[in-house]
């Protein structure tokens, strides 16, 4: 990708939707569930979107209707950061303390997502924008695993309108985030413009896996997505 394509806002954000319409094949692959199951948290059932008003997985234009039950928590603009690569990620109301891997796209084109490990990591989609840059910069990380246990994001779906976020980047600065939303969508009613549709501010997505699971298909049904917007930023 060239430097006007990364950095050019109208072809760059463009291009994260398109890039991301195969993040379902990926997010699938965020978790193996346990054998014996230990329910990570999930968001209040409120926060969920129903199927009859979640929006088509193909992008649409930012017209189109459905409504988040649970509206975003306005903070203001906040300018957005020049780009730098996210090198670690903090949420201390979950307990999450980790360095950031770099992650790019299958063969196929599906997102790739962090492998699964004993010290299980999050990762940044590095075709989406830096955390803190214009645009909603994407983070994904386990929820479990059948061999490791509970992953990096094994809590996410405990996470509320207001707690906070930060990730250290490259130019060592510290990006602040604050939750405005947390929900769970089905798989299957995934909404793709929302999630990775453009933004006027810098924001941030964390997604994992959540909801029931599906023993014969061995994953969860669900993929929770905690909203977030920039705050501030401070000098590493």
């Amino acid at each position: 990708m060239s430097t006007d394509e990364r950095h050019g806002r109208p072809v760059r954000r463009t291009a994260v939707v398109l890039a991301v319409l195969l993040v379902l094949a990926g997010a699938a692959a965020l978790v193996v569930g346990l054998t014996t199951q230990v329910h990570a948290p999930q968001p209040p059932a409120s926060a969920a979107r129903t199927t009859a008003a979640a929006p088509t997985v193909i992008p649409a234009p930012p017209s189109s209707p459905g409504t988040p039950v649970q509206p975003p928590l306005a903070l203001g603009a906040v300018p957005p950061l020049p780009p730098s690569t996210p090198t670690h990620l903090d949420v201390p109301a979950i307990g999450v303390s980790s360095d950031l891997l770099s992650l790019g796209q299958n063969p196929d084109g599906s997102i790739e997502v962090p492998p699964l490990a004993r010290d299980s990591r999050a990762g940044w989609y590095r075709f989406s924008p830096a955390p803190g840059e214009l645009g909603p910069a994407v983070l994904l990380g386990h929820v479990d695993s059948a061999e490791y246990g509970a992953g990096v994001f094994f809590k996410l779906g405990a996470l509320r309108p207001r707690d906070t976020i930060s990730v250290r980047r490259a130019d060592s600065t510290v990006a602040t985030f604050r939750v405005t939303r947390v929900a769970s969508y089905s798989k299957n009613d995934f909404p793709t413009l929302q999630v990775y549709g453009n933004t006027d501010d810098a924001e941030l997505r964390l997604i994992t896996c959540g909801g029931d699971f599906d023993s014969s298909a061995r994953s969860y049904e669900n993929n929770i997505v905690v909203y977030a917007a920039l705050t501030g930023s401070t000098a590493g």
